[in-house]
């Protein structure tokens, strides 16, 4: 989960930050970037600076461009919060990751100005008709690359008024945290077994391309396999096969082939092992010839669910068909 927080000055984001930090969060700031780029300079980090080096920054590297660094820093597994979003392009790019959720933190004008003197920072107004122009200056802008916290805040999926205590805010917080959880996404049984497919290709040795199946029981991988030569010879792509490498057109010359296929590696990988297929379910990256076809009758598997189309014969789904497997195609 990736929680982000953009709110008005003072408006206690770094309390929310901090409450999520402890219950296991990573924590990444947009305005520490500012920081870090502004210090390297030894720049100053008043408030001004800040939004001068963010307007700077969005111009130089793109409106997005904050966000697009602190997310490669990400911990892959971990839930992250990222603080000081203040620009709808870096909400954007954040969307594109997955169960990201905006949340805005709110608070009186004049609770928030108590705030800020509190916490004492460089450049800060000293008086509340100081503290109104400066928020003005940052709520909205013609230039793009500025501050544009009213367009960022109306993205928001959640609010927190934060115009009471911390056990208050922090009680906010976790309700927040329930109701994003429960909508967090989890792939399909049918995604998560091809996305494995997907990995298991890349062991692939086949010059020509590579190809990968898993084959499931229960929900449970049996066996997994992909195209190249047989098991004790040279690799397709180190030799192994002329076929291949001598860019053969689709289609021909497959009996000087000596790749074995992923379904037919799945199968023989199983009967090697041991292991029944009866009644198990084939993925596949790609939809199986005529001779896998027939090689996954023969293996009693039920289910066959692959992702790209072959222009196969029709004797293929005839067979299939008749020997009552269900196939189906998925995108993964």
């Amino acid at each position: 989960m990736i929680l982000g927080l953009t709110g008005r000055n003072a408006s206690g984001k770094g309390e929310v930050a901090a409450f999520l930090v402890k219950g296991g969060f990573e924590y990444s700031s947009l305005s520490d970037e500012l920081r870090d780029g502004l210090r390297a300079r030894s720049a100053g980090t008043s408030r001004d600076e800040l939004i001068a080096e963010g307007r700077r920054v969005r111009h130089e590297e793109g409106l997005d461009s904050l966000a697009r660094r602190v997310t490669k820093r990400f911990t892959h597994g971990l839930n992250q919060v990222v603080d000081s979003i203040r620009n709808p392009e870096e909400v954007k790019f954040l969307r594109t990751l997955s169960d990201f959720y905006l949340v805005a933190v709110e608070a009186p004008v004049d609770v928030r100005f108590q705030r800020a003197l509190a916490r004492a920072r460089p450049g800060d107004p000293v008086d509340v008709a100081a503290f109104g122009e400066a928020e003005a200056r940052e709520l909205q802008s013609s230039d793009p690359a500025a501050q544009q916290l009213v367009a960022t805040i109306s993205l928001a999926d959640y609010t927190i008024v934060n115009d009471g205590n911390i056990p208050d805010l922090q009680d906010k917080v976790r309700n927040i945290f329930r109701t994003a959880s429960g909508r967090m996404r989890r792939l399909t049984w049918d995604e998560y077994f091809m996305a494995i497919a997907e990995v298991v290709s890349t062991r692939a040795n086949c010059a020509k391309r590579r190809v990968a199946a898993v084959v499931v029981r229960d929900h449970r991988i049996v066996s997994t396999g992909y195209n190249g030569t047989p098991r004790g010879t040279r690799n397709c792509n180190e030799g192994g096969c002329a076929r291949c490498l001598d860019l053969a057109p689709s289609g021909s010359g497959l009996s000087d082939c000596l790749c074995s296929h992923a379904e037919e590696n799945a199968i023989v990988q199983a009967a090697y092992h041991g292991v029944s297929l009866r009644g198990a379910t084939l993925y596949c990256t790609f939809q199986p010839c005529i001779l896998c076809t027939k090689m996954i009758v023969n293996a009693g598997i039920a289910e066959v669910i692959f992702r790209t189309a072959y222009p196969l014969p029709e004797a293929a789904g005839h067979l299939f068909r008749e020997a009552g497997v269900n196939v189906r195609s998925i995108l993964s």
